[in-house]
């Protein structure tokens, strides 16, 4: 796509240059031939060396000067060599009219024409706005290369950052996971083997799908379905969870992977006690041009000794939401008033679709 793109930019370029000088070498044709009689070809090819002249001007500064003294800096080898060029050029073209019209018959001299000075005066200027003319084209073009070559350096540099998290969220998640079989081991052999055997089916979604940037949204609830069913093998009597996913399973809406999930993980951290009833609340939703993620929990902050999870989740997630969805997502986040209860709303939008960045309380 990129190489077909460039081949159309390139013929482009062609075609405008063929254009233009075909318009500058066309144009001696209305000078000479203003009154529809047959065409003075040796009165053509006099004023044709203007244009000729202007032509050897502009491609010697458009291939030659300009890349290589004016654009490595060099500005007075390069101002030193277009005055050169500039005396050198319109000097051979009266020479070259001189010659050429030597030998025709003379005509009556008129005496409104200025002196010859004069013309020498305008074909030098004429060149110096030629030589403008080619340094502005080439000096338009080459920023425009620099301007692909920075968006393409900040493409890689997002990808690779973007690469760098999900590397950094899989082995997290996996850690997040395993403390949490370890746990059942202790006191229930039996949910721990369901455990395992949960965790395999989720493995894929982190380990395979994780690596693209997009994934559908129910591929991605239905990992969310799972996880939590995992989670629940070793909550006890006292945690209640609740989820509700209005979204259909086949629905092929793209979202980024793994997006919600160090927020449920969050809730399954900070949300349950072992000796205090605790609650979570999970709900998803879909409307046109809108996912919204809203988990509710109760609150029971881990101690400064806690060392289960490293902690970098949620800062994961803002991360990967400024470079994923810059300027296309809410996230907010917070503890009740009475510190019993945290609510994070994490809505993510698109802008042509936009309708309200604000989730519907169930």
């Amino acid at each position: 796509m990129k190489q077909y793109t460039n081949n159309h930019i390139r013929f482009a370029e062609v075609l405008t240059h063929v254009i233009g000088w075909g318009i500058v070498f066309g144009f001696p044709f209305f000078i000479i031939n203003r009154g529809g009689e047959a065409i003075d070809w040796m009165g053509y090819l006099r004023h044709s060396g203007v244009s000729l002249s202007f032509f050897i001007v502009f491609y010697l500064n458009y291939f030659l000067l300009i890349p290589r003294y004016l654009f490595s800096g060099r500005i007075r080898e390069y101002m030193l060599l277009n005055l050169t060029l500039i005396i050198l050029m319109s000097g051979g073209l009266h020479l070259w009219q001189s010659v050429l019209f030597g030998n025709t018959p003379p005509k009556a001299p008129r005496k409104d024409l200025p002196p010859g000075w004069i013309f020498f005066v305008r074909d030098m200027f004429s060149m110096v706005l030629t030589i403008g003319l080619s340094a502005a084209i080439k000096m338009s073009i080459r920023w425009g290369q620099v301007e692909d070559a920075r968006r393409e350096a900040e493409k890689s540099r997002t990808e690779a950052e973007l690469k760098n998290l999900r590397n950094q969220l899989n082995p997290h998640f996996l850690l997040n996971t395993l403390n949490n079989i370890y746990a059942l081991i202790a006191f229930n052999t039996d949910k721990a083997q369901l455990a395992v055997q949960e965790l395999s089916k989720l493995l894929r979604h982190v380990l395979y799908d994780n690596q693209q940037t997009y994934v559908s949204l129910g591929k991605e609830m239905d990992f969310i379905r799972n996880y939590i069913e995992l989670m629940r093998i070793r909550l006890s009597s006292n945690v209640t969870v609740e989820t509700h996913i209005d979204i259909a399973p086949d629905n092929r809406t793209e979202i980024a992977p793994l997006i919600f999930i160090s927020l449920i993980e969050n809730a399954f951290k900070h949300g349950i006690s072992p000796t205090e009833p605790s609650f979570i609340h999970i709900h998803f939703s879909e409307s046109p041009g809108r996912v919204c993620c809203e988990i509710t929990n109760s609150y029971h902050p881990k101690s400064q000794t806690d060392k289960s999870g490293s902690g970098i989740g949620l800062e994961q997630v803002r991360k990967r939401l400024e470079l994923t969805y810059p300027g296309q997502y809410e996230w907010t986040q917070g503890v009740s008033d009475d510190g019993k209860e945290y609510k994070s709303i994490l809505s993510l939008f698109n802008i042509q679709h936009y309708e309200s960045n604000l989730c519907h309380s169930r």
